[in-house]
């Protein structure tokens, strides 16, 4: 009787692989995103125009004056920027969990909005202060959440991005990156920094007040997630935040006399 061989056990990642697997994510995602920053922020810091004369789009149109290949490129670029969130799952499965080890699931719906309705109502209204103060004293750059023409997919489109860009940035930044360098044998203020850091660093490109902000707001998601031990109410509040200022910014640029432009 033939004995059919079984497959070996997949050996436990030693740290040294933990890390390079941590190195490889950011690397491909939010670190090479917050390298691009910095190289963004020096090439404003050396224009001849000061930083609250020159812009920063985040929505901008993709093919000008051709809106269905404007459309598909949205929607393309939406689509490749969660794959790292993919790629998150596939290694939390490799290690025999799943992305509901970090919370990103949809067990605690009503709670999950809750939480985060309430943390975006708080963190919103500081965020535009600072930002408005930080324009105006001229260490940010005026700001466009978008700059899609005006045609029947942009407000959809800019939601699509204000859950990318929250789903991305919460999964990775927050719920993997705090496991991975827990597990890595960090101590708890140290994962705060390193993941608070690395949120402020990839909206450096918006200026001082971008990269000041976000870190603030990172040590703030990093206690409440210590707290509530899910990711999802984050992915929630960030989401919400984004989709005020990208919406918002599409129906009252130009309307409102406090609202930035260039």
């Amino acid at each position: 009787m033939t004995t059919v061989p079984t497959a070996p056990e997949t050996a436990k990642p030693t740290r040294r692989l933990l890390g390079v697997e941590l190195l490889t994510v950011l690397g491909l995602s939010l670190g090479a995103s917050g390298i691009g920053a910095l190289i963004s922020f020096t090439g404003s810091l050396t224009e001849t125009l000061k930083l609250g004369q020159q812009v920063a789009t985040l929505n901008g149109s993709r093919a000008p004056g051709r809106p269905w290949l404007d459309l598909v490129w949205q929607l393309y670029y939406i689509g490749r920027g969660l794959m790292p969130v993919v790629l998150v799952g596939y290694l939390l499965v490799r290690e025999d969990v799943s992305l509901r080890v970090l919370g990103f699931d949809l067990g605690q719906k009503l709670r999950d909005l809750g939480r985060g309705a309430a943390v975006a109502a708080a963190i919103g209204g500081s965020g535009l202060v600072l930002y408005l103060g930080s324009q105006a004293a001229g260490y940010n750059l005026t700001v466009a959440p978008s700059g899609l023409p005006d045609v029947w997919w942009r407000i959809p489109v800019l939601v699509l991005s204000a859950w990318q860009n929250a789903i991305l940035e919460e999964v990775v930044v927050l719920g993997y990156l705090l496991r991975r360098v827990t597990q890595l044998g960090w101590t708890w203020p140290a994962a705060v920094v390193a993941s608070s850091l690395l949120r402020g660093s990839y909206h450096l490109y918006q200026g001082v007040g971008g990269l000041v902000g976000n870190i603030v707001m990172g040590v703030v998601f990093c206690l409440l997630y210590r707290r509530w031990g899910r990711v999802m109410p984050l992915v929630v509040a960030h989401a919400l935040i984004d989709t005020v200022a990208f919406v918002g910014y599409a129906l009252l640029a130009g309307h409102v006399s406090w609202l930035p432009t260039g």
